[in-house]
């Protein structure tokens, strides 16, 4: 079960849904815990048995120089490893894996394909074959 602070995000999309207005699903960061990408499905799930969001942009985790500067817990930079625009980030490899995960459940669970990607390379939008014209971010 996801936590309840979760749920009543999702209960509260649903109600603007059923009010007719437009509902994304932004899933920003994802991260790659071990066993974590359950999590997202799970998620998933749990909006898409209450609504059809218009679209679901994803990002992952990032961290740039000014936060990892000022940072407390450290613990999440274990998963940066690769410099972008946007600071560290994961792999390309793992992002690429979590965001085709996801890509393949929506699809085979939902016949869902309207994703896209927020802060990433023309590069993961190709290895991806996403058309980089039509990404859809907010």
């Amino acid at each position: 079960m996801l936590a309840l602070d979760v749920m009543k995000r999702i209960d509260a999309a649903k109600a603007v849904f059923k009010a007719d207005y437009e509902v994304r699903l932004r899933i920003d960061p994802m991260v790659p815990v071990d066993g974590g990408l359950n999590n997202y499905t799970r998620l998933v799930d749990e909006v898409f048995l209450r609504l059809f969001p218009e679209r679901t942009p994803w990002g992952s985790l990032w961290g740039l120089a000014s936060t990892r500067n000022n940072i407390k817990d450290w613990s999440w930079l274990e998963y940066l490893c690769e410099k972008s625009s946007w600071g560290l980030k994961p792999s390309h490899s793992t992002r690429h894996a979590m965001y085709t995960m996801m890509m393949r459940y929506l699809r085979e669970a939902y016949d869902y394909v309207d994703v896209g990607l927020c802060k990433e390379a023309l590069r993961m939008l190709n290895a991806l074959e996403l058309n980089w014209w039509n990404n859809k971010c907010n």
